[in-house]
Formats: C-alpha cells, structure tokens, sequence
C-alpha cells in the first residue's frame, strides 16, 4: 500500500475518499479551487493544494497542474473520484507516465469503455446485446436524420464521451434533428471537452439496471449485484437501491454474465460499472461502462459489506480479492436519494447561497454521505449535489419507511433542496409498488414536486434557533445584561439554551 495519495476531486466523493484513506494509514492530499478554499474535504485532508481559480475549467480539469501537486506533495497515487478527469484516457496515461499509480482501471479500458461507441462496439464483438445505434460519431445533422429515420423515432442522441446525462437530446421528429444534435454537441463540449455524438434507438418504458463489477490485477472479476436507477429526471439519476425489484436471479445471472464479458473484453481492472435497460420482456442492452466509482456505490457496498473505494485503493496497490463470487451475498436492501440544491417547485432551478444550518439525519440502518456543512457557500461553479443520503433496511418497504423517516429528519437551511421531492417519492404508491421505469418520473414530477409536506417540529425549531441568534446578535446593546443574566442563571443551572427557547416559541405557535 502507497503511503500518500492525492484525491483530483472535491466535495462528498472526496470525503469518501479521504476515510478511506484514513482507515488504511494512507495520507491523503486534497486540491481545491478559490470557491473551495474552506471546503470539508480541504480541511479534512492531511495536506491541500491550491489549484486554481472558481470554474472547474481553470481548476478541477487541470490534469497537468493536478498531477503536479502530486509530485510536489510526494503523493504516489492519484484517485478521481467521479467527475471532471476521471474517465479521461490521456489524464490516466499523464498519472502513469509521470511515474504514479492510477486508482481506477488502465488507461487502455478506459480508452476502450470510455467512448460510448467503441464500448458498444466491443460489447458487440464480446456478444453482449445492446441498443441499435451507430457505433461512431456523427459527421452532421444530414447523417443524424438519415439514421434517425432508419430507426424510427423517437431517437436518443447521446455525446461519446462522459456520462451523467450530459450531452443527451430525445428527437421525437426529423425536423428537430439539427437543433437537437447542435445542443447536444455544445453541452458534451462544456462538460468533457469532445463534441463527439452518436444516436441510438429510443426504447419506451425501459427499466435502468446497471452491474457492479470488481476485478484484481490477478484475473479475479466478481459480481456485486446489480442496482436499479430508474427514478431519473432528464436523464439525471435521483434515487438509487440495490437490488431491483425487477431483476429475478436467473435474469441477474444472465445480465452478470454479460456484463463480466464486456469487462474482460476492455481488460478492465478495479471497480466499474456496465449500464443496461431493462424493458417489460426481460430482454436487457447494454449502455455503457462507467470506468470508475459511481455516485450511487453505498448502496452495493451496504448490502454487499464491501467497501468498493477501500478496494480500489488495495487493487491499485496490487492486493487479489480475498473472497471468490460465492462469497459474495447481498443480504437486505439499501436506497440513496441524491440530495441536490435544487428547487423542485420551481422546475429544479438550481438555488445558490450559504447553508445557515443542518441537521443530519442519523440513527439505525442511516448513512449520509455530504461536501456540506453549516456555514457552506453552495455556488453555480459546480454540480448541485450537496449530498447522498443512505439507508438500509432488512426489506425495501422497510426501507422506503426508513428513509422516510430520515428525511424528515434532514434540515438544510440556506438553500432550496431536492429534500421534500424526495419524501414525496417514499410516499408515492407506484414508487413503494416498484412500478416505474426510466420515463415514469418525468410523467409524474409535477405532481411529486409542486406541494411540499408538513414541515416537522425540528425544522421549525431550527428556524427559530437561527432567528434567536440572529436577533441577539443584531442587539449589542444588550450584550452585558444578556451576560449577567446567563452568568446568573448559569451558577443556579437555570440557564436556558438557544435550543430549549426555540423549542418553546415553536410549542406556542
């Protein structure tokens, strides 16, 4: 195991890393932007490098100037999280070339799984069944219409490169195709700097299934199970569980089967992902091959207790799997809801400004996963997710009970939040039937968001909090008799916190 890394990322995923590290006697190194400078993660880690200024372009995609701090710092890996650098080929060759070790699979899978299209193209030749689509780029809007037209529409134009639903247009009409293909050109740009797009045959009403695979540079490749990511707004995932209701053993046989063989086509080494849909027959098609951890990794890692970042670290340093896929039994069920700023009454407008307070949820079966804290400045430099709220429970129904109840617990003020959207979820009968697939949410999301729930007494309790403080603060006048009196009432222990007097205002009212 290397004694130093370096994490070429920011916010939760870079907090995930750093504990893992932590857990395993590895320093790690931070880098940050201007706007990150009183980040969690930069405090949070044992060193931290300044990289640049706000926009991710000047900053976070440096690769040069990120690899640099690695060997300025004496760091020995870098690991990408999710995001920015991390599916870039040529970034993995510089970390290689420069003498230090990738945490993710070589540069030649990357190469290989990275591209959309080369990926169906190898998991053609590796004969795992995929979507009808060109397998390369689009010369123009002439060659779009033409094959649009041989598929029939609706079609799907997705960018090459990169992933998160960046780069993707549905065209439900030939003359919408121009525009279509030029939006999603110039978003795939901005997002991974390669306009790259090609067009696929839109399936109606498929289910997302993706399957976690983890190999050892020894030749072990296991299954971790598989993960349904259907609620998606836009092409966006928002809620995630492991297993899927839809998915039956001999099903999740087959589509392991498949996505194992496309691993090993690509040479793939450490923890990836291969993205199927899932339509009403059971007949499955491969995506894509994310070729690195995804945001949605504590669900597997809580049914299956492996924890996948850990072993990224300890394949990169070369260590085999100690376990073979019989010991590999997922046992209950984990869901994550992505925790964004974003407000959903208001078509998801992105919500900027300073966290003035949070509550984390906690207790039995609860993990939350956040860049956040009281007193963060949320900006539209990056993604607007804040955090990852996790849970796991014996069965889904408990589950979805468990998260519900987690939620309510979840105050972030400051910010307009994804929060309330997400509580409507765990309430809705077709969600808690599993009855949805990929286009189920966006049929749906006006009702799911337009009426936010009760609010709960601890939120009113906060609320009340901050507006105390905020009015002793606002009185320096009465600053010394607020002291005598709290002095006096401590040495009685009479005092009364900021906390017990909100909890009063909020009984009165």
């Amino acid at each position: 195991m290397f004694s130093k890394l370096l994490i070429a990322n920011r916010g939760e995923i870079a907090l995930r890393v750093i504990r893992a590290c932590r857990e395993l006697g590895v320093r790690s190194v931070a880098v940050y932007s201007e706007a990150d400078a009183r980040a969690p993660h930069v405090r949070e880690a044992d060193e931290a490098v300044l990289i640049g200024p706000a926009p991710s372009s000047e900053s976070y995609l440096k690769g040069d100037v990120i690899i640099a701090a690695a060997v300025r710092t004496g760091a020995e890996a870098i690991h990408p999280g999710y995001g920015f650098l991390s599916e870039r080929e040529w970034f993995a060759r510089a970390v290689r070339d420069a003498g230090l070790v990738w945490i993710g699979p070589p540069a030649e899978a990357i190469a290989a799984m990275g591209s959309k299209t080369a990926a169906r193209s190898l998991a053609i030749a590796a004969g795992t069944p995929v979507v009808p689509g060109t397998t390369s780029a689009l010369r123009d809007a002439d060659e779009a219409a033409t094959v649009a037209d041989s598929f029939g529409y609706p079609v799907l134009l997705k960018a090459a490169a990169g992933g998160g639903g960046k780069g993707m247009r549905v065209v439900h009409r030939r003359e919408d195709i121009a525009a279509a293909l030029q939006s999603a050109r110039r978003e795939a740009t901005n997002a991974f700097g390669d306009d790259a797009v090609y067009v696929e045959k839109y399936i109606v009403g498929p289910r997302h299934v993706e399957i976690q695979v983890l190999g050892d540079q020894h030749g072990t490749m296991l299954l971790l199970g598989e993960r349904e990511c259907s609620v998606q707004r836009r092409h966006q995932k928002m809620i995630e569980e492991a297993p899927s209701i839809a998915v039956s053993d001999d099903l999740r046989e087959r589509m392991g089967t498949a996505a194992v063989a496309a691993a090993r086509a690509a040479g793939y080494v450490n923890a990836g992902t291969c993205e199927f849909l899932l339509d009403a027959t059971g007949a499955f098609y491969f995506l894509e091959m994310n070729t690195r951890i995804q945001v949605e990794h504590p669900v597997t890692e809580l049914v299956t207790g492996v924890d996948l970042v850990q072993w990224q670290l300890r394949i990169a340093a070369g260590e085999r799997l100690p376990f073979a896929q019989q010991d590999i039994r997922p046992r209950g069920w984990a869901m994550e809801c992505r925790i964004t700023s974003e407000d959903p009454a208001n078509s998801f407008l992105p919500s900027t400004g300073r966290v003035h307070f949070l509550h984390v949820p906690s207790g039995p079966g609860v993990r939350w996963d956040s860049g956040i804290e009281t007193g963060s400045e949320i900006s539209l430099h990056y993604d607007p997710m804040l955090a990852k709220l996790i849970v796991w429970a014996p069965t889904r129904i408990e589950a979805i009970g468990r998260m519900h109840r987690a939620l309510l617990e979840l105050t972030i003020e400051g910010v307009d939040t994804s929060r309330d959207f997400h509580l409507r979820m765990m309430e809705n009968d077709d969600f808690r039937r599993g009855a949805i697939d990929i286009q189920w949410l966006e049929q749906h999301l006006q009702a799911l968001s337009s009426v936010a729930p009760p609010r709960t007494g601890v939120i009113r309790a906060a609320i009340a909090a901050v507006l105390l403080a905020e009015r002793d603060r606002s009185a320096p006048q009465r600053a010394t008799a607020t002291a005598t009196t709290g002095a006096a009432s401590a040495a009685t222990g009479n005092g009364v916190s900021a906390w017990t007097r909100a909890g009063r205002l909020d009984a009165l009212r």
